[in-house]
């Protein structure tokens, strides 16, 4: 039996995925979550939903919920566009509108949060987090956007990151809020009746815990960045200066 050989492009490009493993895994993160998280509000039924609806909730809780879960995904999707340095390389039109796409599902999905977060049924840590992380995740938007609108392509980067980590914390919550109900509330997991107080505490934790981790990392990895600029930026004079120094020291025949 024969093996062909990727052509040398695909191998560069699997090279370059296995060096930087974060490049596909926000995707293939985004694609599980989407599949096991968007069914059960395709119908539109509050009954299937799988954040149940407070019986206090006013009447726009629900399709408000509906509009920041839909806007939610696509803000999710175009954010894994957005970080694939080839599609910004090589198609810088298509980096462009998936970017403003992405704005525009941040800006009501946010707006949507603020709204019916009051309502949110574990009481004050979770309505009171939930509610920052929407100012928070609008503002980075809206400072990056601005950014690039300026042509200043630094900050804008700078804030995205920001505003992904945070759009991200939905994803992250899952496995945070697992950790939360064994520390909490075990008896959730073993299918007995919780303590609704730990309850309470157990989903408000893992929601601050999602996007505050989240952002302090992406704060380490900005920090990153920056400090490889600086260095970047005081090698380059004294290479040039070594190489100036380096042909001057050279004889005149030599030169020539």
């Amino acid at each position: 039996m024969s093996h062909h050989p990727l052509p040398s492009a695909a191998r560069s490009r699997v090279r370059s995925l296995l060096a930087r493993p974060w490049l596909g895994l926000p995707a293939l993160v985004t694609v599980v979550f989407l599949v096991h998280a968007l069914p059960p509000y395709l119908g539109l039924d509050p009954a299937e939903a799988r954040i149940p609806v407070p019986d206090r909730a006013p009447p726009f809780y629900y399709p408000l919920l509906v509009v920041h879960i839909f806007l939610g995904a696509i803000a999710l999707t175009t954010a894994c566009l957005q970080v694939w340095p080839r599609l910004r390389a090589r198609r810088p039109a298509v980096h462009r509108w998936s970017g403003r796409l992405y704005v525009m599902a941040v800006l009501p999905a946010g707006a949507a949060v603020l709204a019916i977060a009051p309502y949110l049924a574990m009481g004050p840590n979770q309505q009171v987090g939930s509610g920052l992380l929407a100012v928070l995740w609008m503002a980075a938007t809206v400072l990056g956007y601005r950014a690039a609108r300026r042509r200043d392509f630094t900050r804008h980067r700078e804030w995205m990151v920001r505003s992904f980590a945070l759009a991200f914390a939905i994803v992250v919550n899952r496995p945070w809020l697992t950790l939360c109900l064994a520390v909490f509330a075990p008896e959730v997991l073993t299918g007995a009746r919780p303590d609704m107080e730990m309850l309470r505490q157990a989903v408000g934790v893992s929601l601050w815990l999602s996007w505050v981790v989240n952002l302090i990392a992406a704060e380490l990895w900005l920090d990153r960045l920056r400090a490889r600029r600086r260095h970047a930026g005081a090698a380059a004079p004294a290479a040039r200066a070594e190489s100036v120094h380096a042909t001057s020291a050279q004889p005149a025949g030599e030169r020539a």
